[in-house]
């Protein structure tokens, strides 16, 4: 494992850019730590110690050349009321790249450590100004890819999802002292609740727990997208679909059967989802040995979509190879679509096909409501629903789970007190991991190593 953070120093003062690389009007260079506002002091022209906490002030940037590097904002905020929890302040120049790089570098000359992924918010974390799921949702914050996705991180970080985990910790925890006590005072007769009592409490906390557990498969959605593979027979109209999703030519569409020869990608958004949309080439027995390798990696894209749009020709009708296919995929995740709809066709349309024209751009809407139907079972999260969107987050719950059930089964069959204690505080170990209160370092090397630098 490498790890991405030295052991923690409190109050060591870091620096980095704060703002996208690039041009633009202004950039921001945080430095946070216990000489943040004596490093600031070095390079800024103005009297920084005299400043009032959370106050914005003019002044230069100078080097200890004593060269003017740029004209600035400066802005102070002094512990513990800031981001870090430690004295910071952020110094707002001009945006070029050349600019921001010299500004930083000024910083780092006069005493600074260059920050690493994610260690402002690491010293936020270590601050106890957030929890770890709070930490984790800041990158889920600036990752969002759509509403959905923004309010759910947004809940995250004000802390709904960690007083959820710490609502179940409480009331495993008040089982737990009672299992803890018939280990310890097994001959005192101590009687803090009956054993039914115990099992209904377990049970109904292990359903509340399951329930959250089930909305990571929404919570997926949400965070990551999915992906959307159109597939079918050569020339029945995929490309003419993809370009119709899309609202734009990306695809190149001709009369020639076995255009698209490999597979062609694109980003979509629709329904306020990110979906990454492929287009495959169109499955047929072949001799050819390109048309071949593009066959083979069409159904190994089919196995890997989240949904699967199979368009079939309603000028020709289903034929042999529509069959194989529509047996093949998992009904689950896909929708048949019967495009060329303008053209005349006496053909039978397969039952709950739906009708299109993608090059005449018929049908489209409904399809946009049928593909939200397919994905949104049971519809989709509401803005204030908590929902799980880190596999991280949901695998350590349902550990947690399984340890809970053990502990239930461990006292319907009345196995030792000492094995069901056991189990219990790895379900309490196991919650703890999510909102960072039993955390190993390589498990937050991890997570703070996905961050950017300057967050």
């Amino acid at each position: 494992m490498h790890f991405v953070h030295r052991p923690y120093q409190k109050g060591e003062t870091i620096a980095a850019v704060a703002t996208p690389p690039g041009e633009g009007g202004i950039a921001v260079i945080r430095i946070s730590g216990d000489k943040a506002l004596e490093v600031a002091e070095k390079i800024y022209s103005g009297s920084l110690r005299s400043y009032q906490s959370h106050t914005v002030h003019f002044g230069r940037i100078v080097n200890l050349e004593g060269e003017v590097v740029d004209e600035v904002l400066i802005v102070v905020m002094k512990a513990p009321r800031s981001y870090t929890g430690e004295d910071t302040v952020e110094i707002h120049c001009h945006g070029g790249s050349l600019i921001t790089r010299r500004v930083l570098q000024t910083a780092l000359d006069a005493g600074a450590r260059a920050a690493l992924p994610g260690e402002f918010t690491f010293k936020a974390y270590m601050n106890e100004k957030l929890d770890l799921a709070q930490a984790e949702a800041v990158q889920e914050l600036i990752a969002a890819k759509n509403d959905l996705a923004l309010h759910a991180a947004e809940n995250q970080l004000q802390g709904a999802l960690s007083q959820k985990i710490e609502s179940f910790q409480k009331e495993l925890v008040d089982i737990a002292a009672i299992l803890e006590a018939w280990v310890d005072f097994p001959e005192e007769g101590l009687e803090f609740a009956s054993f039914e009592e115990v099992i209904a409490s377990l049970q109904a906390t292990c359903k509340k727990m399951e329930t959250l557990s089930q909305t990571f498969q929404n919570g997926k959605i949400v965070h990551e997208g999915l992906t959307m593979c159109l597939t079918g027979a050569p020339n029945v109209g995929k490309s003419s679909l993809m370009n119709a999703l899309l609202g734009k030519d990306r695809a190149i569409v001709t009369p020639i059967p076995g255009t698209t020869r490999d597979l062609l990608e694109a980003d979509l958004r629709m329904g306020g989802l990110h979906f990454r949309l492929v287009d495959t080439a169109g499955i047929r027995d072949t001799e050819e040995l390109v048309e071949q390798e593009g066959i083979r990696r069409s159904h190994q894209a089919l196995q890997e979509a989240d949904l699967v749009l199979l368009v079939l020709d309603a000028t020709r009708g289903m034929e042999e190879n529509d069959r194989e296919l529509l047996a093949r995929i998992p009904s689950h995740k896909t929708l048949v679509i019967w495009n060329k709809v303008d053209l005349v066709s006496s053909h039978q349309k397969p039952e709950h096909a739906l009708e299109i024209s993608a090059k005449e751009g018929l049908g489209i809407e409904k399809l946009h409501e049928a593909i939200d139907r397919k994905i949104w079972r049971s519809g989709p999260p509401s803005k204030e629903e908590i929902v799980i969107t880190n596999s991280r987050h949901h695998q350590a719950l349902n550990q947690a789970i399984e340890s809970v059930k053990l502990v239930i089964q461990g006292l319907q069959t009345q196995v030792s007190a000492e094995f069901v204690a056991a189990d219990m505080r790895r379900a309490l170990l196991e919650l703890g991991t999510i909102i960072g209160t039993d955390i190993s370092e390589d498990i937050l090397s991890a997570i703070f190593s996905k961050f950017c630098v300057g967050k």
